[in-house]
């Protein structure tokens, strides 16, 4: 594997010149397309999570009923993010990109007029069908527009969006709600992602497919739906229905005889979905390792801290979204300058840094109180912000750049499905230990509120220290910067 090819020998088309030589300045428009596209998926992410506790309230719902408005949009995402990646190195990234935006406005509208939380969980599926296609092939689509020496950069840029989106969010998520409804938190996504597919459209390098007649590896994908959504469902349900239920133990293993059965097929197929060469390189697998890692600590704070601010320290929704915005601002700073820094000095440290300031982070917000003042909760959500913001940009950069030019799509498989596993992991490990402290109570206490909520910190602490580990790992330290 040659981490150091030069950027203009990407196979888009022999009859395409260089993209980096034609116009020097397209790939900053194609930044900020991509960047669009994704400040609306989170945007939408950190929307929904300050509503949490509203749809809680509005739908006379427990909090186990609701949390699967965030879950299933994850377990979705989850399940088919490899396939859309393979469908972008097989037929185009952009085609395949354009075609997400149409369901995931879909998917937004109906959000909308839900009737019920039973709907309202159908269609955020249906969202997280678009989502997955977009976050499937963005990845790819900026490391091919983008020379190496500039993919931390540029991804620590994409960064940059996806934390202006969770700024904004929370915000703008609880004035929607305060003024209008619940419902107009998911109506936001369809200006902006009309805006996103226009200058998508224009601006995207039309990519040629592959150059040979490949079939789907439809098999591979089925099993590794199956398996992970199985395991991610059992993980998530085990506190509710318990360890020893065979509505537990049955899912894992039929999730164990699944991914067993997809790591077989994997190995044997001419053309399969998932090249399981990638994970033979140190720096790959310990990035994708360490990604699941660092979102569920991500997702363990952004499920769980609307509970803390809104039920526990009587917040309104508008005013805890301002409080949220601390850490998403601080991450927005961070993140490009730590992509342009691993441009300069490798991967490995920046990375090891912000892990180990994610898991001092998430100790720190263990020991909020009900007398903790605001700025003492500003302080903490910023350092934790500080501590995302460094990690993701030369993780991201070094898992990227381990895999090679024509594998670059399903390696934003990867990278997608680790982050999304990392979330649904995270609001399922947050979830269970908040639920079991809480109890069954229907409208527990503030008292009752907080303490679920700092177990779940302590414990997702404890997570993200292993995650120093798996980075540390990574002892190549500059293979991700050609």
């Amino acid at each position: 594997m040659n981490h150091g090819e030069p950027a203009s020998r990407h196979p888009l088309s022999s009859s395409q010149p260089d993209p980096f030589q034609e116009n020097p300045s397209r790939k900053w428009w194609i930044l900020l397309a991509i960047g669009i596209g994704t400040f609306m998926s989170a945007l939408d992410g950190s929307v929904v999570n300050i509503i949490l506790p509203v749809l809680k309230d509005h739908f006379i719902s427990s909090v186990s009923t609701v949390e699967w408005v965030v879950t299933i949009y994850l377990l979705v995402l989850s399940g088919v993010l490899l396939g859309f990646g393979r469908l972008g190195d097989l037929h185009g990234h952009k085609r395949i990109y354009l075609s997400g935006f149409g369901v995931f406005l879909l998917g937004s509208f109906f959000c909308g007029l839900a009737p019920s939380i039973e709907i309202l969980i159908f269609f955020r599926a249906v969202q997280a069908l678009g989502a997955s296609v977009l976050q499937a092939n963005s990845p790819a689509i900026l490391t091919s527009s983008f020379p190496g020496r500039q993919r931390g950069q540029a991804l620590g840029l994409q960064a940059t969006m996806t934390y202006l989106g969770l700024t904004v969010g929370p915000s703008l998520g609880g004035w929607l709600t305060d003024q209008f409804s619940w419902r107009a938190v998911f109506y936001i996504n369809i200006p902006v992602g009309i805006t996103a597919f226009i200058l998508s459209l224009i601006f995207i390098r039309a990519d040629a497919p592959s150059a040979k007649r490949v079939k789907f590896d439809f098999l591979g994908a089925g099993l590794f739906m199956v398996g992970l959504v199985l395991l991610i469902f059992s993980l998530n349900q085990g506190y509710l229905f318990g360890w020893t239920s065979w509505l537990v133990l049955g899912p894992i293993i039929l999730s164990v005889l699944a991914l067993g059965g997809f790591w077989m097929v994997e190995r044997r197929a001419e053309n399969p979905m998932l090249d399981l060469s990638l994970f033979s390189s140190r720096v790959f697998s310990s990035s994708v390792v360490s990604a699941v890692i660092n979102y569920i600590g991500v997702y363990s704070i952004t499920f769980l801290m609307p509970f803390y601010l809104i039920q526990g320290m009587g917040f309104t929704p508008s005013g805890a979204g301002l409080v949220l915005t601390a850490m998403p601002i601080v991450m927005a700073i961070a993140a490009p300058l730590s992509g342009s820094i691993s441009d300069r000095i490798g991967t490995w440290l920046p990375a090891l840094a912000g892990m180990s300031m994610l898991s001092l982070g998430l100790y720190l917000l263990s020991g909020l109180t009900i007398d903790s003042s605001l700025t003492e909760i500003v302080i903490r959500l910023a350092f934790v912000g500080l501590g995302i913001g460094v990690f993701i940009s030369p993780n991201t950069s070094a898992l990227m750049g381990a895999a090679p030019r024509h594998r670059q799509g399903i390696a934003s498989g990867v990278l997608a499905t680790a982050r999304n596993a990392g979330m649904a992991l995270g609001v399922a490990l947050a979830g269970a230990v908040f639920t079991t402290v809480i109890g069954t109570a229907a409208n527990p206490s503030a008292l009752e509120t907080i303490a679920g909520f700092q177990t779940s910190m302590i414990v997702a602490a404890a997570i993200c220290a292993l995650g120093i580990f798996t980075t540390a790992f990574r002892s190549e330290k500059r293979a991700a910067s050609p």
